[in-house]
């Protein structure tokens, strides 16, 4: 990831997700609610990333989707003392969020997503 460049496209709080893994305030985020049929994006890139038909209501504060497009990419994460796995941008390597596997079904996923990473596009 070219961070300078995909620095001068984001506002500072996206930039500070996206390009440093920082996490949005919990009920924070202006897609936590959204309903609307559509595609969730990349803020850096713009790769589509997720379909609003797997996003489901979590009650974490951050959206949440059962199913992520092939387009997404996880790795290991062991900031903060403890394993997780990163959610990221396979086009640009942006971090997303966080995923874990107490989701629904079909997928047992639930893909946490912080906001600020995203675009929502209706259909």
């Amino acid at each position: 990831m070219n961070k300078e460049k995909i620095k001068n496209k984001l506002t500072p709080e996206q930039s500070a997700v996206l390009c440093d893994s920082a996490t949005e305030p919990p009920f924070s985020g202006e897609l936590l609610h959204n309903k609307e049929k559509g595609t969730y994006s990349c803020a850096a890139c713009g790769m589509e990333l997720f379909s609003s038909e797997a996003k489901f209501d979590s009650g974490t504060g951050w959206p949440s989707f059962f199913k992520a497009l092939p387009n997404v990419e996880t790795a290991d994460d062991y900031s903060h003392g403890m394993h997780r796995i990163e959610v990221k941008c396979k086009n640009c390597g942006g971090h997303l969020g966080h995923v874990f596997d107490d989701g629904p079904t079909p997928t047992g996923k639930r893909y946490c997503i912080n906001s600020l990473s995203l675009k929502f596009a209706k259909r």
